[in-house]
């Protein structure tokens, strides 16, 4: 579980269950035992979206709790972090300025060995920087793969991170959307629902003299807000999903331009058009510096360093493709809280989420060599001898 950094939040993620029970017994309260000219269908309809909003609830909230879908920390962080509990633990609030130093100078880490690098030349094409090298975070002194996103609620990075939203536990996710969506969708239909029949009591009662009821009035205020509230976020998720862009991705997506790595024939030299890394990174040479043998040498694998246009999304893969990445396959996926979105559970060595068909174009367009049928078909073999200190590079895959 990784909770939120500030005790505030973490109270109002406790606390706000609470209201919202308190709002849904209110609701039921006044739509059950206030019932005035509501049918019992109605009142059938009512307990099937009450039901399905529970369920999401429950879904989305217990997910972030336990599969926020955070990438791991590297190394420098952990040790930094224990120091900051024990430096809280001891009642030291203020760092040394060392201390501090030693925090926020955490940058890339240049060791051609560096821990879970390996990741990303194992594909055919990553998200790079100028260099060529994967996105780094200085926070999480990790290697960020595609699509991550740092969230300074929780001070981690998380895989397609679209907000953190309180409501529901914490921050919304790879692994969350699904069923956030969800969630919202069945609360916005489960208000018009509340708002109906409040309104239907409501004209009851003052059609028979019975004057206003304070419940009622209460009852159709924060269903409308709820609902107004609920029935935005999910047209607003709708709409990231069909075009395949988290809330973080849309914010900056106009005037966004990837950078990629893509994979070309092993020895294929730049042009003027793009620049070429090989990997593994080459150690330094010189005394006491061990040279790669042959064998390894001949691992390697070229990736050429290319720009997508303004505003282009390389996971664009169409709008029912797009939806299905998230919501599943079939409606049954669409409309039940049970299996996690396909994205989350993606596995290919071709990229850590599927291209779409820019990442062809972008081939064509830069005139990349296509790799032979050999090349194709190589698997990376991980070599143990070359991670530092025994470290597991590959942990958090």
């Amino acid at each position: 579980m990784v909770a939120a950094k500030t005790a505030s939040t973490r109270w109002l993620v406790r606390i706000i269950p609470l209201i919202l029970a308190g709002c849904a017994g209110l609701a039921t309260y006044v739509v059950v035992k206030r019932k005035n000219g509501v049918a019992a269908a109605f009142l059938t309809l009512y307990f099937v979206f009450l039901l399905c909003m529970l369920l999401s609830y429950f879904r989305v909230f217990l997910e972030i709790q336990h599969n926020p879908g955070v990438t791991p920390l590297g190394e420098r962080a952990v040790v930094q972090r224990e120091r900051d509990k024990e430096r809280k633990r001891q009642g030291r609030k203020a760092e040394s300025d060392l201390e501090a130093g030693e925090r926020y100078e955490a940058g890339a880490d240049n060791n051609p060995d560096s821990p879970g690098l390996e990741r990303f030349y194992s594909k055919n094409v990553f998200v790079c920087n100028t260099d060529g090298r994967p996105r780094w975070c200085s926070s999480c002194c990790t290697w960020k793969v595609d699509r991550a996103h740092h969230c300074s609620e929780l001070d981690r990075c998380v895989k397609k991170m679209d907000h953190y939203c309180p409501w529901v536990g914490g921050v919304v996710g790879e692994t969350s959307f699904k069923f956030f969506m969800q969630f919202t969708g069945y609360t916005a239909l489960y208000c018009i629902v509340v708002i109906v029949a409040t309104v239907i009591c409501l004209k009851s009662k003052l059609d028979s003299g019975q004057g206003v009821d304070g419940l009622v009035i209460a009852a159709l205020a924060i269903s409308a807000f709820f609902g107004l509230f609920t029935f935005t976020m999910t047209a607003t998720s709708i709409r990231y999903a069909i075009v395949n862009l988290t809330n973080v991705d849309y914010l900056k997506s106009k005037n966004m331009v990837h950078q990629l790595a893509i994979r070309v024939p092993r020895g294929t030299q730049g042009t003027p058009k793009y620049s070429v890394i090989t990997y593994p990174l080459p150690k330094r040479s010189g005394p006491g510096h061990e040279e790669d043998p042959p064998r390894d040498q001949l691992a390697t694998r070229t990736f050429a360093i290319v720009k997508t246009e303004m505003g282009e999304n390389p996971w664009d893969l169409g709008p029912y493709r797009n939806w299905q990445s998230i919501m599943g396959n079939s409606p049954v996926d669409w409309l039940l809280p049970i299996k996690p979105s396909p994205c989350a559970v993606y596995e290919n060595n071709e990229s850590f989420y599927e291209m779409g068909p820019l990442y062809e174009q972008l081939r064509e367009r830069f005139g990349l060599p296509e790799l032979s049928s050999s090349e194709k078909g190589e698997v990376i073999e991980l070599k143990q001898h070359r991670h530092v200190n025994g470290t597991d590079s590959t942990r958090g895959s």
